[in-house]
């Protein structure tokens, strides 16, 4: 059971394995694009150039989903990314129901984990497989991955690194089930432990009255997508601006916060609470994503312009 891109080497390597994978459960195709045009899940593609069966329910509790699901008799569900299972759906399989969670549970329980952990300038984070039960991310863990955060990583690199190990891990866990080599571990949650809540409009817009590197966190989490935002007052125009990379300096440029200073031909500079921001790749509205150099060769952005 799984939707996006992170579940497909995990579903790949299950295929790819002795282990049967007798049906992909996913959401229903969605329109997307200008002409609408409805778009199949990454994992759905996957199953069919795989000629595995696939279900795409709308509702987990429809009779007629349900009858399918049984009809299966699967030993076990796999869920990688995918939504939140009624009871009667994760206790159907013999073997139980487990879950790939993209952090060290139970720190970063929720929707974005591998957003969050590069927000908050983790240094390490992780891969947890677990047993579902009635709550998110709550359930007996199985095994566990760790993986180090280096400085250059951002949503995009991250993401695909742990989208293989995830597999690794997932796959080692799916053939200890089989062989009857597990034990599930309690979680114990504790108060340092952090959470990773869903993605929206304010959490993904940049704050400069923070310190510099927290808004460099920001950015690196949550490119390529969606993009942290901000907004750049152009004359009479208010646009909306999305920042894909920068760098940070603890320099302290300007005592007005988020104002563009000593900005030249190929470089823009954003005063933060704390130090300032260096902006590399950015896409304002209205264009496409570019390289700051690329941009101000064409789009004047004045000294003291004001961002926030």
């Amino acid at each position: 059971m799984g939707t996006p891109g992170f579940a497909v080497p995990c579903l790949s390597l299950l295929h790819a394995s002795n282990i049967e994978v007798v049906s992909v459960i996913t959401a229903p195709d969605k329109p997307s694009g200008r002409g609408r045009k409805l778009q199949s899940s990454a994992i759905k593609e996957f199953a069919e150039e795989n000629d595995i069966p696939v279900l795409q329910p709308t509702n987990l509790k429809d009779s007629v989903f349900l009858k399918e699901l049984e009809g299966l008799k699967a030993d076990l569900f796999v869920v990688v990314a995918f939504r939140m299972l009624p009871t009667l759906v994760w206790k159907m399989p013999p073997k139980g129901t487990i879950n790939l969670h993209a952090s060290l549970l139970p720190n970063y329980r929720g929707a974005a984990p591998i957003n969050w952990a590069l927000i908050n300038g983790e240094t390490k984070t992780g891969l947890t497989t677990f047993f579902i039960n009635e709550d998110i991310d709550t359930g007996s863990i199985i095994d566990q991955k760790e993986i180090s955060i280096v400085p250059e990583d951002d949503l995009g690199s991250l993401h695909d690194k742990m989208s293989s190990l995830g597999a690794q891990l997932l796959l080692k866990t799916v053939e200890n089930l089989f062989e009857g080599n597990i034990q599930g571990k309690e979680q114990v949650k504790q108060e340092s432990h952090k959470e990773a809540p869903k993605l929206n409009s304010e959490n993904t817009k940049i704050d400069f009255f923070q310190d510099s590197e927290k808004v460099h966190n920001l950015i690196k989490g949550l490119s390529p997508y969606p993009g942290a935002y901000t907004f750049l007052k152009k004359e009479d125009d208010l646009l909306k601006v999305k920042i894909f990379k920068s760098s940070f300096s603890k320099e302290i440029i300007s005592k007005k916060v988020g104002v563009s200073i000593n900005n030249g031909k190929d470089e823009l500079l954003i005063s933060c609470g704390q130090g300032h921001l260096k902006v590399l790749e950015l896409q304002i509205q209205g264009k496409k994503r570019m390289k700051i150099k690329d941009l101000l060769n064409g789009f004047r952005i004045n000294n003291e312009a004001e961002f926030g």
